[in-house]
């Protein structure tokens, strides 16, 4: 019998009477787990992320195991920290490889990092999942074993730009962003698309994320004639001080740019409520509720599910966890489909994807495509108009 995505993850008694089937594979395979290791920074200045995609993941394991597992093997998240450190996360990548053995890697969730982990996973041959955005990190020819399961930096920025540009109708750009590999990277292709389409970028810099006063570069940005301000960083706390000075400076400007803008955290971080307005993060209409207050239906039959397994999603992104459940359930059903936990079995079956309906997405790969999601998912949103991971459309959307 085949047990159909709803099957693994919703557990039915289809996928616990297919889950029992005899498989042709030695005994100790069949009860052996399906370890997956999972690059994460749970502590550290770039944890807020973490803390919605590992619920998805924890929640998705969960599921699949409570079904019965995968032809009978259950699945074990093998967790390690990173702490944001690209040297931390080598050295944790190495260990799952050798000494835990796992069977394919979600993460790191981080691209700074993902750029100094891709490389030995590919060496390794070890399949991997991660929804880091640098571009560089998904080459087939060099990295045929890494896939991604969010959108690319380039699809972002696009996001980004097209807003301020045709929405907000603004020229005189800002870019700011953190110190990280991902921090300067997504700068400066953001820096270079702006210009390219004829905007003025007047400031861009890159912040110690642990900077505790924002004023010297708010300051140059406001002197410079800036209109909006365009943030790459995963820093919750960097984006509070920024947005607290704004609000001292008394300067009533726009803020766009990354997910992270929309964290749940800031709510405790900005001084006052007020200081959270005009905030404008990347979202999906996976995640974006309707002027009746309605999410698509999928989504919504995803939050009554969380909501019933007292999954928090009030303080996180529902993207995040969207994200980690997908993942798990895209590398069980490799293994299901595959018949097999080995690279060859998991990384084919991935190459055959069009279309996958996962929760975050669709996601569609290739052997020459491993940028699995669509571009026309990918909207903004009303930052502080969270709920439950969710989010209005920010303004000039119909």
């Amino acid at each position: 019998m085949r047990i159909s995505r709803r099957d693994v993850l919703l557990g039915s008694a289809g996928a616990l009477s297919a889950a029992t089937l005899p498989f042709p594979k030695p005994a100790i395979a069949q009860s052996e787990p399906i370890k997956i290791g999972c690059l994460a920074a749970m502590t550290g200045p770039s944890s807020a992320p973490t803390i919605g995609f590992n619920r998805g993941v924890n929640f998705a394991a969960d599921a699949i195991n409570a079904a019965g597992g995968v032809k009978g093997r259950k699945i074990e998240i093998v967790m390690r920290d990173t702490q944001g450190d690209p040297t931390k996360a080598v050295n944790a990548t190495q260990e799952l490889i050798s000494q835990a053995k796992v069977h394919a890697i979600w993460g790191p969730l981080n691209s700074g990092e993902a750029l100094a982990t891709t490389p030995i996973m590919a060496r390794a041959k070890m399949p991997n999942l991660f929804p880091c955005v640098v571009d560089t990190l998904i080459d087939p020819v060099k990295f045929p074993n890494a896939f991604r399961n969010a959108p690319s930096n380039s699809q972002w920025d696009d996001a980004v730009r097209n807003y301020c540009l045709k929405v907000l109708k603004v020229k005189k750009i800002a870019v700011i962003g953190d110190t990280t590999g991902y921090g300067v990277t997504a700068v400066g292709a953001s820096v270079a698309a702006f210009k390219k389409d004829g905007a003025d970028v007047v400031y861009q810099a890159n912040i110690d994320a642990t900077q505790p006063d924002m004023t010297p570069d708010m300051l140059r940005a406001k002197n410079a004639g800036t209109e909006v301000i365009v943030v790459w960083s995963v820093s919750t706390g960097m984006e509070a001080r920024m947005f607290n000075t704004r609000a001292a400076m008394n300067w009533d400007v726009s803020f766009v740019g990354h997910p992270s803008l929309a964290s749940g955290d800031l709510s405790g971080l900005v001084e006052k409520p007020a200081n959270w307005e005009k905030v404008y993060a990347i979202g999906y209409k996976s995640c974006s509720y309707d002027a009746a207050g309605k999410l698509p239906a999928k989504s919504q039959y995803l939050v009554d599910r969380l909501l019933k397994a007292n999954v928090l999603i009030n303080d996180t992104l529902l993207w995040w966890i969207a994200g980690g459940i997908d993942a798990i359930d895209l590398i069980a059903k490799a293994v299901q489909e595959s018949g097999s936990t080995d690279s060859e079995g998991i990384v084919k079956y991935w190459n055959t994807l069009s279309t996958y309906p996962g929760y975050f997405g669709n996601y569609s790969f290739s052997p020459t495509q491993h940028n699995g999601y669509l571009t026309d998912e990918i909207v903004m949103s009303a930052a502080n108009s969270a709920k439950n991971g969710t989010f209005a459309l920010a303004p000039g959307y119909t």
